[in-house]
């Protein structure tokens, strides 16, 4: 047998990227400028393209361990929305040894048709994780579904705000919501 040598490029857990650092890293990974529609329906001359930040495994791990810090002692599920929230939720989820669950965008006609992945229950306390939040759309729907059957969402946290109202819809419905950057930690202005 041939022993097998895996190289690393990035840097080990024990020594995790710092906020300036991720910052960075984000910005240079997701940062697009031009023309564009956002999931709200709103025109932005950039976009902060979440699918090539979060399949950056040192990107990834360093946003789990920053979700980890969310994690209350109450906490028992976490959760995200497809398609955005699921790798965030299974990096956090890994992280701080918590189970996640996948709420779906639409219930799936076939299979068990259920409107979720995973396992939620009445009583679960749920860390709900979302990716770039414009208006909380998407997530506030995550979080009805997430107590429509009982369980209950302790917070909301987003990757990036975009200052574009999320704070402000997200917390109008009475629940609380954090993120770990806004755009103007990753230096984007208007």
């Amino acid at each position: 047998m041939r022993e097998l040598t895996i190289k690393r490029n990035q840097k080990e857990s024990k020594n995790p990227m710092d906020r300036t650092e991720l910052a960075k890293r984000i910005k240079e990974s997701a940062y697009l400028e031009g023309d564009f529609t956002l999931r709200s329906g709103r025109k932005s001359k950039y976009y902060l393209d979440k699918y090539l930040f979060e399949t950056q495994p040192d990107i990834l791990r360093a946003l789990g361990e920053m979700f980890c810090k969310h994690v209350a002692d109450s906490t028992t599920l976490i959760a995200g929305a497809e398609l955005g929230g699921v790798a965030l939720a299974a990096a956090t989820g890994m992280i701080a040894n918590k189970p996640f669950v996948i709420i779906r965008n639409q219930k799936k006609d076939y299979g068990t048709g259920k409107p979720y992945e995973g396992k939620i229950s009445d009583g679960d306390s749920v860390l709900l994780v979302e990716d770039i939040a414009t208006t909380g759309g998407q997530v506030l729907e995550a979080a009805k579904f997430i107590t429509s059957i009982g369980a209950k969402v302790e917070r909301i946290v987003a990757v990036i705000d975009r200052q574009e109202g999320a704070r402000e819809n997200i917390e109008g419905a009475g629940l609380v919501f954090e993120s770990l950057f806004t755009k103007g930690d990753l230096g984007i202005g208007s």
